[in-house]
This record gives C-alpha cells, sequence and structure tokens, in this order.
C-alpha cells in the first residue's frame, strides 16, 4: 500500500523543518496545501474573483495579486468569514492533492496544517503532528511574521488546538527542544515502517548526520 503521510501541527511549530528534511534527505515527493491553497487564488482564478467579489477591490495588490495580510487580519478576526474563505479553497485543495497523489507511486508527504479542520485525513495513511510549548510558538510567530502578540494568538486560536491534534496523531514530532532531536524523532518514524514495506527497504538517509535513535 501507497505510504502518505499526512504532516500537520501549529502554525510556527517546525512543518517547514521537517518537510525539508524528509525532501532533502529521504528524497521524497512533499506536496504543501499552502502552495496550493497560494496557487488556487492567483489573478485571473474564480476563487480569486470570489474573494474580490466579497471584499472589494482594495483586497488586491497594485499588480492585482491578493493582499494576504490583508486579508489575514479579516479572517483572523471573524471566524464565519475564515470558514467561508475556506470553503471555497479547500475543495481546490483536494482536488490537487488527489491529482498529485495519482500521478505518484512512491512515499508522499502531504503538508497540510489544517489536515483535521479541512477533514482531510482520509488522503493519508499515517499522521504526523509537530508539536511545541504554546508560549514557543507564540514567540516564533512573532518573530517569523512580525506580528504583535495579539495577532499570534489571533491566528493560533483559529486552528484546532495542539492537544486535540496531537489526540489523533499516530506519531508526535515534539519540537520544544532542539532542532537536532526534532530531526532525531524523523529518523525514528520514518525508518520503523521498514520491517513491514519491503519496498521501503533502501530509504536511507543520504547524508550523514546523526545515529537515529534505537
Amino acid at each position: 500500500m501507497k505510504r502518505i503521510i499526512g504532516l500537520t501541527g501549529g502554525i510556527s511549530t517546525g512543518k517547514t523543518t521537517v518537510s525539508n528534511y524528509l525532501k532533502n534527505v529521504y528524497k521524497l515527493p512533499v506536496l504543501d496545501a499552502d502552495v496550493y491553497a497560494r496557487d488556487a487564488v492567483q489573478p485571473g482564478s474564480p476563487v480569486l474573483d470570489k474573494i474580490t467579489a466579497r471584499y472589494g477591490s482594495n483586497i488586491l495588490l497594485f499588480d492585482g495579486t491578493l493582499d494576504r495580510p490583508q486579508l489575514g487580519e479579516i479572517i483572523f478576526r471573524n471566524p464565519s468569514e475564515r470558514r467561508w474563505l475556506e470553503d471555497i479553497i479547500h475543495p481546490e485543495v483536494r482536488d490537487r492533492f488527489l491529482a498529485a497523489i495519482h500521478q505518484l507511486s512512491e512515499t508522499i508527504v502531504l503538508v497540510v496544517p489544517l489536515l483535521f479542520e479541512a477533514q482531510m485525513t482520509d488522503l493519508v495513511t499515517e499522521i504526523w503532528v509537530v508539536s511545541c510549548d504554546r508560549q514557543q510558538q507564540i514567540d516564533r510567530l512573532m518573530q517569523r511574521n512580525s506580528l504583535s502578540l495579539e495577532q499570534a494568538q489571533a491566528r493560533i486560536n483559529a486552528q484546532m488546538s495542539i492537544e486535540e491534534k496531537c489526540q489523533q496523531a499516530d506519531i508526535i514530532l515534539d519540537n520544544s527542544s532542539s532542532r537536532e532531536m526534532l530531526l532525531r524523532q524523523v529518523d525514528a518514524a520514518f525508518l520503523r515502517h521498514l520491517r513491514t514495506a519491503p519496498d521501503m527497504r533502501d530509504a536511507r538517509p543520504t547524508q550523514q548526520r546523526s545515529r537515529s535513535p534505537q
């Protein structure tokens, strides 16, 4: 059976670190919901037309692209507007995932921040949740996106809690310590299926980093 890893977690918990490692070291194809969501709102797309019709042309930048920070301020302060946006974008993302999965025969990684919220768990065979302490999450998000405390908290609160996601995970990757410790967990999680998946027995890290935990 095709192995499809659903990689999720809260915003700024470390999903990109994990997905980049799986892509660069294990050479796995990584499909990212955020990339598909950005593609879905390109100028001329039906989704962007709906957004413009709802919020007006002021939601666009001078070059006709979506003003993401402005849209973020709207949807993270208003749950009903966020749900409206998700209802028109999630089907587009799902269709792109399905098309890509159909074309690939090897192990695949789907990076889906809203894996549970968007009800896409049926697309994957196992769920990995990247977790960290809430204060770490807030601090990382504020630093990464230059947000205020209020803005960071609003974005975190808009998602299902890390605790709820962890309850539904097959693998929990704790990113509250060092990058090295996180990647050791990734190695252990990825390699644990080798005994039962003959097609994966040749999959090994292509660069020397550290010995995987026994």
